[in-house]
């Protein structure tokens, strides 16, 4: 059995509705904390996008992870009045990751859309998604394309290819799908199960838990698509490369632990890691910088990657007891992690 996909004690994931004729086509889940300002604007673009596509019946499902600049009372105003129905949640346990999994515990759609606070939809983006689910085929996950939102903004963490395109070994999954953008059936979440509360904004590994589950669709036998429509426009606000080089740091420290958590069953993750220190060697005899236009190096890659590696292994030991005899059976996800070992 496929230690992924074995829930986390303290969420259902995905329970069935108990109101089959309400549920809603599509469930928009968003997770914020102390930015109110940037999601009124991106729940704004939900109602409106809805709005321009009122046959595709849609809920919204905000997780405010702890947030303490008024968002509690932000969301209580506009759930009385809004034109969609809006689900707010209140998730005190930090991190991306653990927002994530609370809003698949109470999104009740049949197609699950994973927005950024700071993102805002294309008004045609119902349309879009509603084409690319009616081919029937269920069990993928599919992203859409991510365009800079402010011209300020330094063009990173956005995704532009004009061609559609289906993840295979050959391509690092990280940023194929960016799960500011990002889309599946309720089936496939309730087949993957929850997201790694270790990985992502706000968790000890700092990043990765989209990309994590990318890659857990594909060791489960689904494809990953990328679309070049389904748009956002990402507001992330980043205008100088300081911040950008560290998210850059960041991304690629949940990446190595990535590597190291699935070195068992997906072992092609280390080709990329291996091209990245070829990179990098290149690149102190005069080769090119892994992004010219924001000078960002291929050593932070290498480096982080191998801190996140080790800090993902200090993670599986600190769970292991310290002398204590192994039980009979053990439990599948600490199979799973000892296979990294």
């Amino acid at each position: 059995m496929n230690a992924e996909r074995r829930p986390l004690p303290w969420h259902p994931v995905l329970p069935a509705p108990p109101w089959p004729r309400q549920r809603p086509q599509v469930s928009f889940i968003v997770c914020t904390r102390d930015r109110a300002t940037v999601l009124k604007a991106c729940i704004d673009s939900i109602r409106a996008a809805c709005r321009a596509h009122p046959a595709f019946a849609a809920e919204l499902v905000v997780v405010d992870n702890g947030s303490r600049d008024g968002t509690a009372d932000y969301l209580s105003r506009i759930a009385a009045t809004s034109d969609i129905a809006l689900t707010a949640i209140r998730e005190p346990r930090p991190g991306l990751a653990a927002a994530r999994n609370a809003g698949l515990a109470r999104a009740r759609g049949r197609v699950l859309v994973f927005i950024d606070d700071d993102c805002r939809l294309d008004r045609n983006y119902l349309v879009d998604l509603e084409r690319h689910y009616a081919s029937g085929e269920k069990w993928l996950i599919r992203g859409g394309r991510v365009e800079i939102g402010d011209a300020r903004d330094l063009p990173f963490t956005i995704k532009r290819c004009e061609e559609r395109q289906r993840l295979t070994p050959a391509v690092h999954p990280g940023g194929f799908v960016l799960g500011c953008n990002m889309t599946m059936h309720r089936d496939v979440a309730a087949r993957i199960g929850p997201f790694d509360e270790r990985l992502g904004a706000g968790g000890a590994l700092r990043s990765a838990e989209d990309t994590d589950y990318l890659v857990r669709a594909v060791l489960a036998g689904m494809a990953v698509e990328y679309v070049p429509d389904m748009t956002i426009f990402h507001h992330h606000g980043r205008r100088n490369r300081k911040a950008v080089d560290r998210l850059h740091r960041d991304y690629h420290f949940g990446n190595g632990a990535l590597c190291l958590k699935h070195l068992r069953r997906a072992p092609w993750l280390l080709r990329h890691f291996y091209w990245a220190m070829r990179s990098a060697l290149r690149e102190l005899i005069g080769g090119p910088r892994f992004d010219q236009e924001l000078r960002l190096s291929h050593w932070p890659i290498v480096l982080m990657n191998l801190a996140g590696a080790a800090k993902f292994m200090a993670l599986v030991l600190a769970r292991r007891p310290d002398r204590q005899p192994q039980p009979a059976q053990e439990p599948t996800e600490a199979k799973a992690e000892a296979g990294a070992r």
